[in-house]
């Protein structure tokens, strides 16, 4: 996987071998596991949004065993600072944001400062620009004598008219103004077009030691802004998206991931993930599956992570009645990895390019100007020019028949000539263009590679179509073997183990109880109904014998024990 990915490096300007970032990687390592105070202060007023900070709240999230908070700060409303030169920040709101760095440091966590929701900034940068570097150097000069345990974030999301260019150079003119007070303060780097991982390609890393690389994950999209307010109208249409962790979706994240790590190592510089989370709206048992899963898999490729967020819309405490979340919490903090479940898929779409395009057409308007060419079984985008959006040259086939209701994995293999993203999506075919799957982006090598995205439709479309926006870029983009599959989600399905293991269940059919032998080797009891998802998941203390059954509705259930020496699954019916 490494070597696949390296072609990301040839596109970012970096110097690997002048680089010596050992104490930024400590630092990171130190940072581990955090949560964002989102909501509070990158807010217009603290208290606008309903969610003012407490001073208890850095004690709180000390005991549950983070490492860290990350801050997200909008510096620029008038009762901040000064919107005309000299841009002062006021004294009143440099000392309340002092007061939440000392709250951290004082209850042994690391903080992170940032700049949130710099609008202006985003929609005029260059007249903005005096403005960012004042701010920037006044909060360099007010924290200049913290500890180590204090970093600071040049800016959240950078977007707009802050485009790729300007951000490049901004960030670093930033940086040079905070090394005047701050030389080896650990700086973090975000990534452009908001923070993501699209922006990779685009980002120049400094030539400087003491920085970390942060990105933002909200993927899938459809899952975790789930009946988001703020993501328009459409995001009701995503309300009931469920995340199962199968090995598919499991592998969507390792395939988006995997560019990341490749530049970590190469370019030698430690990642932080600053946010990720799943909105409230999601169901309870998806968000904590899908937060498991992140959050271990984060530890595993060893980047420090942030969830978005603490006492919110998406957070683990209740700020009303002061209780915490406690299986989401857990999910941060405690579950391990579990295994993997499996999706089974009915092809509906399987592309044959052997003898011809197969109905694929390449269509390009502005500026946008390419052909479509077929090779073996492949079709290539020749593109001459790219146009100045993604969607002036889009390879496109219509007429999939998708059904309300009915999940879906979309796949296919891809190469380019040299390195480029590309965006795909599953959508309509007629005004408002929207897309069923999200919008994905992909980067590409010279290499052919797999990528799979899985998505839920919400209304009946019989002429979908299948896009693949491939304008900006002028490099040449290859692709074979796309798949569309109707998936289901396969729970157990009966007994394949050793009679060693074998547990004796007891009785079956069963009321209220499910007894088993082997008591004190069982550590963990998981149902599924007949669809394979899981209805009941629970911890057995050792000095248990039963599984407490009585809230299940009668039918017939699957159940997964685990433990030491035991993967024992059995079928039973509640009566």
């Amino acid at each position: 996987m490494k070597s696949f990915f390296t072609f990301l490096l040839l596109s970012l300007a970096f110097s690997v071998s002048a680089q010596n970032r050992e104490k930024a990687f400590e630092i990171n390592d130190k940072l581990g596991r955090g949560i964002n105070y989102g909501n509070m202060f990158e807010a217009p007023t603290e208290t606008e949004w309903g969610n003012q900070w407490k001073p208890e709240y850095a004690g709180i999230i000390a005991e549950l065993g983070f490492n860290h908070v990350r801050i997200p700060i909008r510096w620029e409303p008038t009762d901040r600072s000064l919107s005309t030169a000299p841009y002062t920040v006021y004294s009143n709101f440099l000392n309340r944001i002092k007061q939440v760095v000392d709250s951290a440091l004082n209850n042994g966590l690391y903080a992170i400062i940032n700049m949130h929701h710099h609008e202006a900034l985003y929609e005029s940068p260059d007249q903005q620009k005096v403005r960012f570097l004042s701010q920037w150097k006044q909060i360099s000069e007010f924290f200049q004598g913290y500890p180590d345990s204090l970093l600071f974030e040049i800016m959240n999301e950078p977007h707009g008219n802050l485009t790729p260019e300007k951000w490049n150079a901004f960030y670093k003119e930033a940086l040079d103004t905070i090394r005047i007070d701050n030389p080896e303060r650990i700086v973090l780097i975000g990534t452009p077009e908001y923070g993501g991982l699209g922006g990779l390609s685009s980002l120049e890393l400094p030539e400087d030691d003491n920085v970390i690389l942060t990105v933002h994950y909200y993927n899938p999209f459809q899952f975790t802004h789930q009946g988001a307010e703020w993501s328009g109208e459409q995001s009701q249409g995503w309300l009931g998206t469920e995340w199962l962790d199968t090995e598919t979706e499991r592998d969507v994240m390792r395939q988006e991931f995997a560019p990341l790590k490749a530049i970590e190592q190469q370019a030698d510089i430690p990642v932080h993930i600053g946010e990720f989370g799943a909105y409230s709206k999601a169901d309870l048992d998806s968000r904590v599956r899908w937060t498991t899963f992140l959050s271990r898999y984060l530890e595993e490729l060893g980047w420090s992570w942030a969830y978005w967020e603490f006492s919110a819309g998406f957070g683990i405490y209740n700020p009303s009645n002061k209780t915490i979340l406690q299986p989401l919490a857990d999910a941060l903090l405690h579950n391990e990895m579990p295994e993997a479940g499996q999706y089974v898929g009915t092809p509906i779409y399987t592309s044959n390019f052997t003898t011809s395009t197969n109905g694929w057409n390449l269509n390009t308007q502005q500026g946008g100007s390419a052909q479509l060419t077929r090779s073996e079984n492949t079709i290539t985008a020749d593109i001459t020019s790219g146009g100045s959006q993604g969607w002036h040259v889009q390879l496109v086939k219509g007429n999939i028949s998708l059904q309300e209701g009915k999940k879906y994995r979309f796949s296919f293999k891809a190469k380019a000539d040299t390195t480029r993203s590309a965006t795909v999506y599953i959508g309509m075919s007629g005004d408002p263009w929207s897309a069923y799957s999200g919008y994905n982006g992909v980067n590409l090598s010279d290499t052919f590679a797999i990528y799979t995205f899985v998505f839920d439709m919400g209304s009946t479309d019989n002429a979908a179509r299948m896009v693949f926006d491939l304008g900006i870029s002028s490099v040449n983009f290859t692709i074979t073997d796309i798949k569309i599959e109707e998936i289901v989600f396969q729970g157990p399905t009966g007994i394949n183990i050793p009679e060693s293991l074998k547990l004796e269940i007891y009785p079956n059919p069963v009321k209220d109880k499910l007894y088993f032998s082997n008591k004190g080797a069982v550590t963990k009891a998981t149902v599924f109904n007949l669809q394979g998802r899981p209805v009941l998941d629970k911890k057995i203390h050792h000095t248990q014998n039963h599984l407490d059954v009585s809230n299940l509705q009668p039918g017939v259930y699957f159940i997964r024990f685990s433990g030491k020496n035991i993967t024992a699954t059995e079928k039973i019916i509640k009566q």
